[in-house]
C-alpha cells in the first residue's frame, strides 16, 4: 500500500474512534451529571466543553498522520493562541463573557426555565432563562421575543428571581 491510502486510512481509524469516543463521552457524562442531578443545561455545557477537547485532540492526530511535525504542529498552535490572545485583549469583553458564564453556570441561583426580572434603569427585561451560553443568556419576554444579554452585563446588573422552575415542577406534581 501506498503512502497515501496508508494515510487515508489512519484518518478513517481517527474519524471513527472520534465518533465512538463523542457518543460514548455524551452517554457516560449525562448519566453521571443526571445521577449527580445537575441540569439539562449544565450537562450540555459540560458535555459541549469535553466534546470540543476532542475535537481538538482528534485534529491534532489527523495532522499528525498527514506528515506535520511536532514542531509545526506546536508553531500553529502557539500562533493559532496568539491571534486569539490579541483578539481577546482588543475585545476583553469577550474573555469576561466567558468568565461570566462560568460563574453563572456555578454560582447564581438563576437556572433555564426561572423566570426573572433584570432591574436596569433605562432597559428592564422580564421573561424567562430559555439559554445559556458562553457569551450570552436568552431571556424570552411574555411577548415572545428572545432578548439576548452579554453575561458581564447581567452579573452587573441587579437581578430578581421572580419564579423558580424547580417550584413550578413541584406544584404540578
Amino acid at each position: 500500500m501506498d503512502e497515501q491510502k496508508i494515510q487515508i486510512v489512519e484518518t478513517l481509524a481517527i474519524i471513527a474512534l472520534y465518533v465512538i469516543v463523542y457518543f460514548t463521552t455524551k452517554y457516560i457524562i449525562n448519566g453521571a451529571l443526571k445521577s449527580a442531578q445537575l441540569q439539562r443545561a449544565r450537562r450540555k455545557m459540560v458535555i459541549k466543553a469535553v466534546h470540543l477537547l476532542t475535537s481538538i485532540s482528534a485534529m491534532i492526530l489527523i495532522a499528525g498522520v498527514w506528515g506535520l511535525k511536532q514542531d509545526e504542529i506546536a508553531v500553529f498552535a502557539s500562533t493559532f493562541l496568539t491571534a486569539l490572545g490579541i483578539a481577546f485583549f482588543a475585545q476583553w469583553s469577550l474573555l469576561s463573557n466567558i468568565t461570566s458564564s462560568i460563574i453563572l453556570f456555578f454560582n447564581h441561583p438563576l437556572k433555564l426555565g426561572d423566570t426573572i426580572k433584570v432591574l436596569d434603569k433605562d432597559y428592564p427585561v422580564e421573561g424567562e432563562v430559555t439559554e445559556l451560553t458562553y457569551f450570552f443568556i436568552h431571556i424570552k419576554s411574555k411577548d415572545g421575543e428572545i432578548i439576548t444579554l452579554p453575561n458581564s452585563s447581567l452579573l452587573q446588573k441587579t437581578v430578581a428571581v421572580v419564579e423558580y422552575k424547580d417550584a413550578l415542577e413541584n406544584k404540578k406534581i
